[in-house]
């Protein structure tokens, strides 16, 4: 699998993604004269010349990487770099996939609303909060409406109270210049709590 000199480091840094840089030392560019070696299975096998270290990761099929290079001798660990490389690619990915479910949708609502829109309204939050999203309500006051900024907060009340079950009030409501803003967040368990209602009831 490697072998002091072979292209393969070339072809390791040429990788996309992974937490170690790729300025990460393995192999024959660990340039000190003796390193602290830790095993394949995390086993500490202790303080041993580079040139025994690299024989003992040829003979094993391995890479030596150095993992704390600050250390005094710097640590190196007995692995597989393609591989360490390609899993943590892969848990770098669901860090950035998980961190996207959670995302601010708004919706917009005018103090007077209908009640067809305000159901049509509660339903996109509905949503946004089943899929795990946090949702940005915005009442948009116009002309004489701003003199009566407790019609956008009572609305703003209902519409917590009715989607309560999915969702929690994060930021309470506050004015911001002709606008009044309150955020929701979704329950952890906003999913589960909403699989019952779907099903069918029995008449």
């Amino acid at each position: 699998m490697w072998a002091p000199g072979s292209s393969r480091l070339g072809q390791l840094s040429s990788d996309q993604g992974g937490h170690i840089s790729s300025e990460t030392r393995i192999n024959e560019r660990i340039r000190v004269p003796e390193v602290r070696l830790v095993g394949p299975n995390g086993e500490q096998v202790g303080i041993v010349r580079i040139e025994d270290a690299l024989r003992l990761a040829q003979e094993a099929d391995l890479d030596l990487v150095e993992v704390a290079p600050q250390a005094r001798p710097p640590v190196c660990k007995l692995m597989d770099f393609g591989k360490f490389k390609y899993e943590s690619a892969q848990k770098a990915r669901e860090s950035r996939r998980n961190q996207q479910l959670t995302v601010i949708k708004e919706q917009k609502l005018r103090p007077k609303i209908d009640q067809h829109d305000y159901e049509t309204k509660k339903g996109h939050v509905s949503r946004f909060l089943s899929a795990g999203n946090k949702v940005k309500v915005t009442i948009m006051f116009r002309g004489r409406e701003q003199s009566r900024p407790e019609l956008g907060f009572r609305l703003l009340q209902k519409l917590a109270d009715d989607v309560s079950e999915l969702g929690y009030v994060e930021s309470s409501p506050k004015q911001d210049g002709r606008n009044m803003i309150m955020v929701l967040a979704p329950h952890k368990n906003a999913k589960a709590k909403q699989k019952p209602a779907r099903e069918p009831v029995e008449s």
